[in-house]
């Protein structure tokens, strides 16, 4: 398992100024999430944030675009971790990437009985993850997204399915591409509030306007470790022109 934890999601209007850029407040929230799932995982328990050094926000990232922040943990200490966060836009027909703003969040674990002190030493050795053509994107868990008995709604999984879905075949095709349809959804597991999911997609086959792309969402307990598949799905995707009809990929 990968000590980076990457979070992707698209920058829409509600998020953006009046110059249509995206808030620094949004920027900041983003940053905070992937530093708070990077430091539960490498000392699983629960942190809190403690400080962030001075960001400098080098670049824009503009409505419509993706933005990718990325975790990885600096520094290990008794009780606390240092979190770097790097945070890119993307545009989604070009591939043009540029780093938007990079920094360091320490978080804190709290005391309690699940604490357990002191945190586990950093890994220097351990290597960075090798791309293996997949896409990889976490999130979190929060009360809003769940039902009566405190798992996530279907619905709300279905939309970080098909958000995946819509990131891996753009990737692939540099195309303005639209669901077609979804072949086939199994949940296997219910997710639980307060758990990271790690979605997980891949391009399974490219035809002249469409591509098969096959997800994999992942429940990870925080604390404990604990990782299952919990749902898997395929979804068509067709590349269209600016009328709407299918347009050939490349």
């Amino acid at each position: 398992m990968s000590g980076v934890v990457r979070l992707i999601d698209m920058v829409f209007p509600g998020d953006t100024n009046h110059h249509g850029t995206l808030f620094g407040g949004v920027a900041l929230a983003h940053m905070d999430k992937v530093a708070f799932l990077a430091a539960s995982r490498h000392g699983r328990a629960p942190f809190v944030t403690a400080a962030s050094e001075r960001i400098d926000f080098a670049a824009p990232a503009l409505k419509g675009e993706l933005i990718e922040a990325t975790g990885r943990i600096t520094r290990a200490g008794t009780r606390s971790v240092d979190v770097e966060i790097e945070l890119t836009a993307e545009a989604l027909l070009s591939g043009e990437r540029r780093l938007c703003t990079r920094g360091l969040f320490t978080l804190v674990a709290a005391k309690g009985p699940e604490t357990r002190l002191p945190l586990p030493p950093l890994d220097r050795m351990a290597a960075e993850p090798e791309d293996d053509g997949r896409l990889h994107m976490a999130d979190m868990v929060f009360p809003p997204q769940t039902n009566h008995y405190g798992t996530l709604f279907g619905g709300d999984a279905l939309r970080m399915l098909g958000k995946a879905a819509f990131i891996a075949s753009t990737r692939h095709a540099r195309a303005v591409m639209v669901m077609a349809a979804s072949d086939r959804i199994d949940f296997r597991s219910p997710v639980r509030e307060g758990e990271m999911v790690e979605l997980i997609a891949r391009v399974m086959m490219s035809g002249r306007s469409s591509v098969r792309v096959g997800v994999e969402l992942w429940a990870e307990n925080l604390l404990s470790g604990d990782r299952r598949r919990a749902a898997t799905a395929e979804f068509v995707m067709v590349a269209v022109d600016p009328a709407g009809r299918p347009a050939p990929i490349g």
